[in-house]
């Protein structure tokens, strides 16, 4: 076996929006990778349009560059960890990676969960501190932050010696001195870093193929295209291979076309060895985690391990009044087709089938997670319902225990004792406090990740939206009692199918928020409102004003209705209670209740009493 010097596989590692996708950008620009003319757009890994659109990046991708007489293959992924499953995967890929570390914020809590898992598998870590030109940058004390994080997840001897490389990605600029003025006007200092540092993969020619799929992309001429790195032996275009699944049966295939990576290209090659990141069709049902092998030698590799998820929703049919007038996709049989077709490349989904084969229960890594399935499912045309996001309680040791997520939380010093107060009532336990002198509080805590659902609004409402709030899965632990957040203010229900008038609205204006407008179709037991109160009420905007000779049509013009609050989806699904569906089609989302019909709902909560009493 010898080293193949001339290459470097990293992936890039860090908490959310502290400038990975940015930081690859300019590092395909400075290496010469593009020709002179060609525009390259910015953030040019995050393809998807969810990803342009929300400033993040959700499905992990490759890219390579050369530099000198070097190929670096560098894999971009998801910083947030409801993506957790992507950034599993990404660690078989490759040898080393840069953690990117805000120069102002430090460390947070997803740079912990994307670091442990880098340190878990034995990968060599370059340390890159972005936004070295931040006003208020602090960069000595970040690297302290930095070295304490890695000796709390346990780092051997080696990868505790990193190194340290100063960035601005966005202004292209990089140096091994923290001073921001010392800056060099390129990213020499990091290309250096890598290929000095990061060790180059062996290679074993001799030995039989393995090669394991980690990424699955598709395109309508070749069909499946399954990414992944050569672990050993040689990959050849036309070559016979066997697919051995999860399971370990074993299926023969052939290697229709084989392409290796340029910049943001793929191009065609006929053969590739041990330590390659490629790129293989020509697989019909290849997924991910399979290892494809020597037909004559089969050995799989191990099973991608992969964490555990921690929240489940219900998706079902749509069932309301209006289902199907506004979605393409609307039966069981293609919601079902759907959702099983997302288990092939979401490795961190599960999707379980219920007794009703209108229901499926979904579990994912988060509200994140399972929000970007559900809007693009709407984007693609499925019309569907989902229920209020539930935790998943496991049986450990014979007890039963909860999901506990460990939460930052940035917010001015005036508004810290209401917050504080907020996650008391959350069951949340502080665990850190740091006041950096310019008046805002870190606040760390360890808290229920029940606690969280729904936390997100109130928490900007009682920071006037200047509160940052950031939080990753820290473990499980004891059931920390019957109530932990959840909603605590009644809904107003619309009592009748109809169309919302102004007149109708303003009505039941006093008595909460509305959240829609005038003009909108509307079904009895659809949510029109929030509650002043704790109860819901049912009411009337349906309602027209009657006309006569003393009243005259004119006379409300003067009167304007308060702005109603309209929900994006992760707000929708936030809000939810425990007897409430939120139906999502492609053009709208509304929130109904369970049972539409007052008098059923009443039934079935008088029986739902009389069962807790045991009568």
């Amino acid at each position: 076996m010898q080293a193949r010097e001339n290459l470097r596989n990293i992936a890039i590692i860090a908490h959310v929006d502290h400038g990975k996708t940015t930081l690859v950008d300019k590092l395909l620009q400075q290496s010469g990778t593009f020709r002179e003319h060609e525009s390259v757009q910015e953030r040019a890994m995050d393809s998807g349009d969810l990803e342009r659109e929300r400033g993040i990046t959700i499905l992990a991708k490759n890219t390579a560059i050369t530099y000198k007489n070097y190929l670096i293959n560098i894999v971009d992924t998801p910083g947030h960890a409801d993506f957790g499953g992507e950034v599993e995967r990404i660690m078989k890929m490759v040898d080393g990676v840069l953690l990117v570390v805000d120069a102002f914020e430090g460390c947070m809590p997803q740079t912990k969960f994307v670091l442990r898992k880098a340190l878990e598998h034995q990968l060599t870590p370059i340390v890159v501190v972005n936004k070295i030109d931040r006003p208020n940058a602090r960069p000595v004390e970040v690297i302290d932050e930095v070295l304490d994080l890695f000796i709390e997840l346990g780092a051997n001897d080696d990868q505790l010696e990193f190194p340290v490389v100063y960035a601005s990605a966005l202004m292209g600029t990089s140096s091994l001195d923290p001073e921001p003025e010392k800056q060099d006007d390129n990213m020499m200092a990091l290309y250096d870093t890598i290929v000095s540092h990061i060790p180059s993969p062996t290679e074993n020619v001799e030995e039989p193929l393995q090669f394991l799929v980690t990424l699955l992309d598709y395109n309508e001429y070749l069909g499946r295209i399954a990414i992944g790195r050569v672990n050993r032996g040689t990959i050849k275009q036309g070559q016979p291979v066997a697919v051995i699944d999860r399971d370990g049966k074993t299926k023969q295939a052939r290697i229709e076309k084989l392409f290796g990576f340029q910049g943001l290209k793929r191009v065609e090659i006929a053969e590739a060895g041990a330590g390659d990141i490629v790129a293989i069709a020509g697989i019909r049902e290849i997924n991910i985690g399979e290892t494809i092998a020597d037909p004559q030698r089969p050995e799989a590799l191990p099973v991608l391990k992969i964490d555990e998820p921690t929240l489940q929703m219900t998706f079902l049919v749509n069932n309301s009044p209006f289902a199907g007038r506004e979605g393409k996709w609307v039966t069981s049989r293609k919601l079902r087709e759907r959702l099983f077709k997302e288990l092939e490349t979401d490795v961190a989904l599960r999707v379980d089938e219920t007794e009703s084969p209108d229901a499926f229960v979904v579990s994912g890594r988060g509200e994140l997670h399972l929000g970007i399935l559900i809007e693009n499912m709407r984007r693609e045309g499925y019309e569907l319902q989902v229920s209020k996001p539930e935790v998943i309680v496991k049986e450990i040791d014979g007890m039963k225990q909860e999901p506990y997520e460990r939460l930052l939380i940035d917010v001015p010093e005036e508004s810290m004792g209401a917050v504080m107060e907020s996650l008391g009532t959350r069951k949340a336990e502080m665990v850190n406090m740091i006041n950096n002198g310019n008046g805002q509080v870190r606040l760390e805590f360890i808290i229920p990740a029940r606690g969280l659902i729904g936390y997100r609004t109130s928490f900007l409402t009682l920071t006037r939206g200047y509160g940052i709030m950031n939080h990753a899965f820290d473990s499980y632990g004891p059931l920390a009692g019957a109530s932990v957040g959840g909603r605590h203010q009644g809904v107003l229900v619309a009592s009748e199918n109809g169309t919302s008038t102004f007149y109708g609205m303003l009505g039941v204006e006093d008595r909460g928020l509305m959240f829609l407008e005038p003009g909108a179709e509307i079904y009895e037991g659809m949510i029109v409102g929030e509650h002043n109160r704790d109860n819901d009420i049912i009411v009337n905007i349906c309602k027209e004003k009657q006309l006569s000779n003393v009243r005259s049509a004119g006379k409300d013009d003067t009167v304007k209705l308060k702005t109603p609050v309209i929900f994006s989806l992760e707000q929708a699904l936030e809000y939810l209670n425990d007897d409430e569906y939120c139906e999502i089609t492609p053009k709208s989302i509304r929130l109904r209740k369970k049972i539409l019909v007052k008098s059923e709902r009443e039934r079935a909560e008088k029986h739902r009493k009389m069962s807790q009493a045991g009568v």
